[in-house]
């Protein structure tokens, strides 16, 4: 009992264990996967070998239909129907039927009487010409002049070549004039179809190959023909001399059916078969499997490779846990102590961050209020300068109120209260201007932010109108402010803001301009994309270079008695309202440009 509870023995017994479990992961592994791999790459193959098997169908296809129609055209051409009827050969009919082989890609062209004996071929000019040769014998002369028309596979008793003859019986009068007859070669699709490794090949019903990618396998059979079928076959000489043996191929299930095959070098293949669009024809393709065989098996051996080590790595980080876990048990308790020594330290230090959050937050606060109440100092300091423009242009308005009740007095005292009333109405309107001008130069001086939204540029144009027009006009200078379409457009701002950067880049263009002849400022409105661009520009002497790089920093300024407040707190407003303030490059004067988001 003391041996079984030796450390000894227990290390033995878990070695081999270990080592029985990696022997079925192995074995399990290969087992499962092997399989399933292969499974994969012969699926694969198949998928190619299937397209290339359909390819090569369409290529055969395509060739046969452009030869088909020749017979049919052939029996309506007047040239050929007379030759027959005469039964004379006619070296100008030889002539255009070489012409029309010549174009068409035909071996051979030419017409036999009811008799089978040729009287007009394309290769009447040749060495092996057809000219009164008896084909009388030939399958595709006798089931013409039987059925119609026929198709028919042989070997060429005087060219010695593998062909199609597509023959067509020619009748007039319900009475046969003879047959013609077009031979298709399928030397060049042939060669088309060869691949490194593959075999692609036609059978007729019969099994013989026809037509084959490997010369080697032609009039060769897919299966042993029996002997009576085999014999009438030879002595028919549809295939020369050949012997008709069966070829050095394996196709699993026949040649009707899919399967693992055998190429002539006796490698595995698949087979895929199509038919051909001629009767009891069909279209063979195989596709080598050897290559895909050993990458299965490589992709086995690696996958059992893997596995196996996978199966070490987790024995050994299965017995590292259980001796580390016996390192650390006397640890675990330290580190748990550590843990909430530094949770409760972390805790500390989230609590003084929180305390420092709401102390930013409060002085954040301070700041915007601080920097409200300088927006409204620079407002209020501005009133001083406003007020004799409003007053000046309350004072029009008034002395007209003065004039107008006079006349209205006048007129009632002459008994006219329809002119009275028409100064009356004046008097109204004048009032409601005295108004607009005092509710503006109220709300330019109220305190507060207020509220950022959708604002009319007009609106705004006609406000600062108001607030500074006398100004410009005291001291001779022309303003020039947007008018149109352009200055109808609705803008993210506030209002009173938007009118106190005007008013102070305006204010600022005013006292730069005083001294000139020619004094001008002009506010123009564009588009950049989807924002909307205000400009302020003056010909004025511009901004100093040493000036131009600190404008928009607080307290810096070119003028003697300037605080430089104005253009920092307008830059702080613009930010606000999500757009820019900037100082752009000109020739002349200085140019303001305030961009906006359109609303």
């Amino acid at each position: 009992m003391a041996r079984l509870k030796s450390p000894l023995f227990i290390t033995a017994l878990a070695v081999l264990l270990a080592f029985a479990a990696l022997g079925m992961v192995v074995a399990g592994v290969a087992s499962i996967y092997g399989p399933r791999a292969v499974a994969d790459a012969t699926a694969t193959v198949r998928m190619r070998a299937v397209q290339q098997t359909r390819s090569n169908l369409r290529l055969l296809e395509a060739e046969l239909q452009t030869y088909r129609l020749l017979p049919v055209m052939l029996g309506e051409y007047p040239d050929v129907r007379a030759a027959l009827a005469s039964g004379t050969v006619d070296p100008a009919l030889n002539t255009k039927l070489a012409m029309l082989a010549e174009r068409t890609g035909a071996p051979v062209i030419y017409a036999l009487d009811t008799q089978g004996m040729t009287i007009a071929a394309s290769n009447a000019a040749r060495a092996d010409s057809f000219l009164g040769h008896d084909y009388r014998y030939r399958d595709y002369f006798t089931k013409a002049m039987a059925s119609g028309a026929t198709e028919f596979f042989a070997l060429g008793s005087v060219s010695g070549r593998p062909g199609l003859y597509l023959s067509r019986r020619i009748d007039r009068d319900g009475r046969p004039l003879g047959v013609v007859v077009v031979k298709v070669e399928f030397g060049k699709i042939a060669r088309a179809w060869i691949q490194d490794m593959m075999a692609t090949f036609v059978t007729d019903p019969d099994g013989i190959i026809l037509i084959a990618s490997d010369p080697t396998l032609e009039f060769r059979t897919t299966r042993t023909l029996p002997p009576a079928r085999r014999a009438a076959l030879i002595a028919t000489r549809q295939f020369g001399t050949s012997p008709l043996d069966p070829a050095p191929l394996t196709l699993r299930g026949g040649v009707w059916h899919e399967g693992v095959s055998r190429l002539p070098n006796g490698s595995p293949a698949i087979a895929v078969s199509l038919p051909v669009p001629i009767a009891g024809w069909r279209l063979v393709h195989m596709e080598p499997l050897d290559a895909a065989l050993r990458t299965a098996a490589a992709r086995t051996r690696w996958a059992t490779a893997i596995a196996a080590l996978l199966t070490i790595a987790v024995i050994v980080a299965a017995w590292w846990l259980q001796a580390r876990r016996k390192r650390n048990a006397g640890a675990r308790a330290e580190l748990e102590a550590e843990v909430a020594r530094r949770t409760a330290e972390l805790r500390a230090t989230a609590d003084r961050l929180q305390i420092e959050v709401e102390q930013r937050e409060a002085s954040d606060q301070r700041f915007r209020q601080a920097r409200e109440e300088l927006a409204h100092a620079n407002r209020v300091g501005s009133i001083g300068t406003i007020t004799a423009s409003v007053a000046h242009e309350i004072n029009q308005p008034v002395a007209a109120i003065r004039t107008f009740a006079d006349n209205a007095a006048a007129f009632l005292a002459r008994d006219e209260p329809a002119r009275a009333a028409t100064n009356l109405q004046s008097i109204v309107d004048l009032t409601s201007r005295i108004g607009t001008i005092t509710a503006g130069l109220r709300r330019y001086a109220r305190r507060g932010a207020g509220s950022i939204g959708p604002v009319a540029l007009d609106e705004a144009v006609d406000g600062v109108r108001l607030l500074i027009g006398d100004r410009f006009r005291a001291k001779g200078v022309t303003l020039d402010l947007p008018t149109g379409p352009e200055a109808r457009l609705t803008v993210i701002a506030g209002r009173v803001r938007l009118e106190q950067v005007l008013v102070n880049l305006l204010q600022n263009a005013l006292d730069a301009v005083a001294d000139r002849r020619d004094a001008r400022v002009s506010v123009t409105v564009g588009r950049k994309g989807r924002d909307v661009v205000l400009t302020v520009a003056d010909n004025g002497p511009g901004i100093a270079r040493d000036i131009a790089d600190h404008l928009f920093t607080p307290f810096a300024t070119s003028k003697k008695d300037g605080l430089g407040l104005g253009l920092g707190i307008a830059r702080d407003i613009m930010t606000e309202f999500g757009g820019t303030l900037d100082l752009v490059p000109a020739p002349e004067g200085a140019i303001f440009r305030m961009i906006l988001v359109k609303a």
